[in-house]
């Protein structure tokens, strides 16, 4: 059996009724099996937030890494003389 990578799980038969199975995992996403083998995931709206899949403008790649040049200098004078 695979590994699940969410706490809970539904069947097919009840994937019929998909605002019961939502009302009973609390909005997280649920494991939707099938004669005890992983179909695949049913995932609400609200458990994706649209702030984690934002894609970073080269304005702020540059602002990150000045702000980590503090940490990252040492390590590459470092690795200079490898």
């Amino acid at each position: 059996m695979a590994t699940l990578l969410t706490r809970h799980i539904a069947s097919m038969t009840e994937m019929r009724e998909p605002h019961k199975v939502l009302e009973k995992s609390g909005g997280e996403p649920v494991a939707v099996l099938k004669n005890s083998a992983l179909v695949g995931y049913f995932v609400p709206a609200e458990a994706i937030t649209v702030d984690s899949n934002r894609v970073a403008s080269m304005d702020d790649i540059k602002v990150a890494l000045a702000s980590r040049t503090v940490i990252t200098r040492p390590v590459l004078d470092y690795l200079k003389d490898k």
